[in-house]
């Protein structure tokens, strides 16, 4: 191994040591408990070190977001072999549900902290979200941390500078506008119902974007409310997404059947209504 790959190894190593403090300073004492100084005291550096690869904690929360993203996607993947389009989609929801429960804040970060967070997870970022350099709280802990050096603030001001210029003019990605960004979640959702709507399961004036944009806001505010309202749900969690998942794609099928059990027993009596007439005249 030569001495520029051994390094690159190393820089890639720590790296990866500084993200797993951060998710598990994140998952114990949530986003709000992050900061530089707390996750350069979990891996024994100085926070000095930590600017070398991240601008700032907010860039680190933009690697954790993209992280968790990726997991949530990894639960999609075995369910995209679905056939019927929703069976798919209440697999794919009942997915994303399951998932916010099971890693809140992880949910919490990507979907409720900070819309460029998610922007990040997707592979974009706003201005907002640009990698402008380090923020309030942690030029604060520099400033309070006799080990930060003149290198390191430097380099870290370097960083950031390629930063902004690497990402100038990129706009924070919407997945519920229908932005081609390589959102395969919303991508799922949209086939999904554009195949309901070909076969005649769903309005036909019914755009699938502005569907899934329903359906995904259906399911954010389940999981949002079991994070955040502690008398929500008064039932099983299960049962209250059973009952979304029936009022989007049971009860329309149900009426539908009904429908035409309907329409078959009517078009029954009509034929027989002619030969009882008949009987009568013969008579």
């Amino acid at each position: 191994m030569g001495i520029n790959e051994r390094k690159t190894r190393e820089k890639q190593a720590l790296r990866e040591r500084i993200l797993e403090a951060a998710r598990r300073i994140v998952i114990r004492e949530g986003f709000a408990a992050l900061s530089m100084r707390k996750i350069a005291d979990a891996i024994e550096y100085s926070p000095a070190t930590l600017y070398l690869y991240f601008a700032s904690r907010d860039e680190i929360a933009r690697a954790l977001c993209a992280e968790g993203y990726a997991q949530l996607l990894a639960s999609f993947e075995p369910l995209v072999q679905i056939t019927d389009p929703a069976e798919r989609l209440r697999a794919l929801t009942r997915a994303y549900v399951a998932f916010g429960v099971a890693h809140p804040q992880t949910y919490r970060l990507i979907f409720m902290e900070d819309p460029t967070y998610l922007g990040a997870a997707l592979g974009g970022t706003g201005e907002a979200g640009k990698v402008s350099g380090t923020g309030a709280n942690d030029q604060a802990n520099s400033q309070a941390d006799p080990k930060v050096d003149r290198h390191a603030n430097h380099e870290a001001a370097h960083q950031a500078e390629h930063a902004d210029k690497s990402q100038a003019g990129t706009q924070v990605i919407n997945p519920a506008a229908g932005h081609d960004t390589g959102d395969a979640s919303m991508r799922l959702m949209v086939g999904a119902l554009e195949e309901l709507r070909a076969a005649g399961r769903l309005p036909g004036s019914a755009d699938g974007a502005a569907l899934a944009q329903a359906l995904w806001a259906t399911m954010h505010g389940i999981v949002a409310l079991n994070l955040t309202c502690p008398v929500f749900p008064t039932v099983s969690l299960d049962t209250v997404v059973d009952a979304a998942l029936d009022a989007w794609f049971g009860v329309r099928e149900q009426v539908t059947v009904a429908a035409a059990g309907a329409a078959a027993a009517t078009g029954s009596a009509h034929a027989r209504r002619p030969a009882a007439k008949r009987k009568v005249v013969d008579a």
